[in-house]
């Protein structure tokens, strides 16, 4: 069926949208079944969809969707079933998030939970400001309520909000099962539209009535809300400013386009609670929805894992290391922002589930929880979290964490390009608001035996600590794990013409420069400084006393990175005739695609570095004299 704008949806019959519903998923299959992607997500959320563009105008009226990792379908009917869809992720395809430069139908970029609300209640309040009357339409999931940021946009919802309908995506889940208490008031909703209307429509009738009304539909209020108590948490929405509606079949379209139209004239604001399946219409993935969240190449017949070799990782080499230290030292603890699964938690959480803590979606909760665990002494505490999510924790970190000066090691994952998740997720900035806070350690190890040491190692130095990785393979080898002091370097190689300090797995970078710079007649020495904060300033000091020319090189924003670091030590201690050049990545957000496009793209692979150090420090003239 061909579908080219939303608009061609309105003349479809109730039967032609269901057959169009799985044309899309078959669709979606296809795509994901070879370049990987959100599929149990976006199967669930497919009927949605389709019932949200038949029922309303995009984009003059407006969809927000939370996280946004669930808009396949939205983007296949907005003009973007072409090439582009099928290399979604990749080069050249598009992003798998909402993506304002994509479409006019996506307004913001998106890739955190729990923003949908705060900024759909900005544009609704906008558009009545500016006199305008089209719908905004937030779309968040139940694992969105765990966020304290929907809570605060939630407690500013005005009940006279009009076209403000809230629509609740319920799978009971997150990536993993959902966990706390809010997960279970939604659990208990079973409220009713008719009551919702006829509640309404009470109020209204007795607010009317002259001396007397305003002061009644307040009293109405109250006794309608104590008697919903006694029956159903649907209150717990309607206390917010927002009319209850469901639970509704979230796969049923017909059922689904009979409540958008009945509700999409309601003066008040009003929560539209749909029950849905992750994973709907395959079997394997609505079994295990986990697994299928986030894909591999699959066989889009049967929907089987394509066979492929186990890499270890740094990710996998944390997770077991950390089970490993669990079982030696009783006192370890473990903290995660519902990110167990990525960052291979599982096994730590099934053998110890009284250290293990899944908080939810709440980064800031997580990291100020990890503090009051910290300050008893007692325990060892771990607070696994992604990079790009511990953007989100930031005032917690300092005022929580490194102001009261717990050690509190936190392992943040994903720090470095997330190829295929884009501007979102990349893991490239957190060096920069780390560094700003006092009594914080930085590190970073190079390979999967290091980072063993920096955890082995890490309460030895008894202060805040983030110890960085990326999610790519690495080496582990074989031989006992050496105690890493703080703030301590090592020098990987000697050669008297050129330092490069590389921070990470870049030291393997840094050594294949190494060989293409030897091939030009330069000697390079290459330093790994494990930790950019504090700086080994003794051994970068003595390495400086017979080189004048030294590189940088790291996964980061060059804003606030390792070269700041090392600059800001050139400066102060006057090294003015050392001349430096930093390799990094630039001030702009940067685009999905394969790992190697990006660093190619920035200028990080060993042939680029060549030709940069080549042509700034001058070296291609100085080997001309000596020929």
């Amino acid at each position: 069926m061909k579908i080219s704008t939303p608009g061609d949806l309105k003349s479809l019959s109730i039967d032609e949208l269901e057959k169009l519903a799985q044309e899309v998923r078959l669709r979606i299959i296809e795509v994901l079944s070879s370049t990987g992607g959100h599929l149990a997500s976006n199967l669930g959320a497919v009927e949605l969809s389709l019932a949200l563009h038949y029922v309303f105008d995009s984009p003059l009226d407006k969809f927000i969707f939370d996280v946004s990792h669930q808009t396949y379908t939205h983007k296949l009917l907005t003009e973007r079933n072409n090439a582009r869809f099928d290399a979604i992720r990749k080069d050249g395809g598009l992003s798998g998030f909402a993506h304002p430069e994509e479409s006019e139908h996506d307004h913001f970029y998106a890739g955190h939970a729990g923003t949908a609300l705060s900024l759909g209640l900005g544009m609704a309040q906008a558009r009545d400001i500016s006199g305008e009357n089209h719908h905004v339409i937030p779309i968040i999931g139940d694992a969105t309520l765990t966020c304290g940021l929907s809570l605060e946009a939630l407690n500013n919802v005005s009940r006279d909000l009009s076209r403000f309908i809230v629509v609740l995506n319920d799978n009971e889940m997150s990536i993993s099962k959902n966990v706390g208490g809010i997960t279970h008031i939604l659990s208990r909703l079973l409220n009713s539209p008719m009551t919702s209307k006829l509640t309404h429509d009470l109020e209204s009738l007795v607010s009317k009535l002259p001396l007397c009304g305003s002061s009644l539909a307040k009293k109405g209020m109250k006794l309608t809300g104590s008697v919903k108590n006694l029956v159903s948490s649907a209150s717990f929405f309607e206390q917010f400013g927002l009319s209850y509606i469901g639970p509704v079949d979230g796969h049923d379209l017909k059922k689904l386009i009979s409540v958008f139209e009945a509700i999409k004239h309601r003066s008040t604001p009003v929560l539209l609670h749909l029950f849905t399946t992750k994973g709907h219409g395959v079997d394997r993935a609505e079994r295990d929805p986990i697994s299928y969240h986030g894909v591999k190449p699959f066989d889009p017949q049967t929907c089987e894992f394509l066979p492929s070799k186990p890499k270890m990782t740094f990710p996998k080499i944390f997770g077991s290391h950390l089970l490993e230290m669990g079982k030696k030292h009783p006192r370890l603890t473990l903290v995660t922002p519902a990110m167990s699964l990525g960052s291979c938690l599982d096994n730590f959480a099934e053998a110890f589930p009284k250290r293990f803590f899944d908080v939810g979606i709440a980064e800031g909760h997580a990291v100020t929880f990890s503090g009051g665990l910290a300050k008893s002494g007692k325990l060892d505490v771990v607070c696994s979290i992604y990079s790009t999510f511990f953007q989100r924790a930031l005032d917690n970190l300092f005022h929580d964490v490194c102001l009261q000066k717990l050690p509190v090691v936190f392992a943040v994952d994903r720090s470095g390009l997330a190829a295929g998740d884009g501007a979102t997720h990349h893991g490239i900035y957190e060096i920069s608001f780390l560094r700003a806070m006092p009594n914080m350690v930085i590190c970073q190890p190079r390979d999967g035996k290091m980072l063993k040491e920096l955890l082995e190692s890490a309460f030895s130095w008894e202060r805040p600590t983030a110890i960085r990785y990326p999610n790519i393979p690495t080496t582990e080898q074989e031989g006992p794990l050496a105690y890493r002091p703080l703030g301590q370097g090592e020098v990987l190689a000697e050669g008297d013409d050129l330092l490069i300090v590389a921070l990470g797995h870049h030291c393997d970078t840094a050594l294949e420069l190494r060989d293409l710079l030897r091939g030009s007649g330069i000697e390079a020495a290459v330093v790994d400084p494990i930790f950019v904060k504090p700086l080994d300033t003794d051994l970068l000091g003595k390495l400086l006393l017979k080189h004048n020319r030294i590189v940088t090189l790291e996964e980061h924003t060059l804003k606030g990175g390792l070269g700041s670091e090392v600059g800001e030590f050139l400066l102060s201690h006057e090294f003015s005739q050392v001349e430096s050049l930093h390799f990094g990545i630039p001030e702009t957000f940067l685009h999905h695609g394969s790992l190697g496009k990006l660093l190619d793209e920035m200028g990080l692979t060993p042939e680029k570095l060549h030709q940069k150090i080549l042509s700034h420090f001058s070296f291609r003239s100085r080997i001309k004299e000596e020929r």
